[in-house]
């Protein structure tokens, strides 16, 4: 697992995002009403298997519990985190 890594909400973007030696992994999502659609994971691949997308979904859905959102987890690496970390599931729409 890698340490923590610097993640920024980007609202305008509609996804959370860590820069990585000059490439982006991100999770995107789409939020209707008072439900976070989470449908995008991407990390770049010399970046992969270090702890990167779970950081960048504990952070989504940190956000999500605080704005009292429900989520869809539309991703499949976002559905597999959230089985894993039985926690998260209160947050399912």
């Amino acid at each position: 697992m890698m340490a923590p890594i610097d993640i920024r909400h980007v609202p305008s973007a509609h996804r959370f995002e860590a820069s990585l030696g000059g490439q982006i992994a991100r999770v995107e999502y789409q939020q209707v009403g008072k439900v976070l659609r989470l449908y995008h994971t991407e990390v770049p691949p010399a970046f992969e298997g270090r702890g990167i997308a779970g950081q960048l979904v504990r952070a989504a859905l940190a956000w999500a519990e605080g704005e009292e959102l429900r989520v869809e987890a539309a991703c499949s690496y976002v559905r597999s985190y959230m089985q894993r970390h039985p926690e998260t599931l209160k947050l399912l729409a």
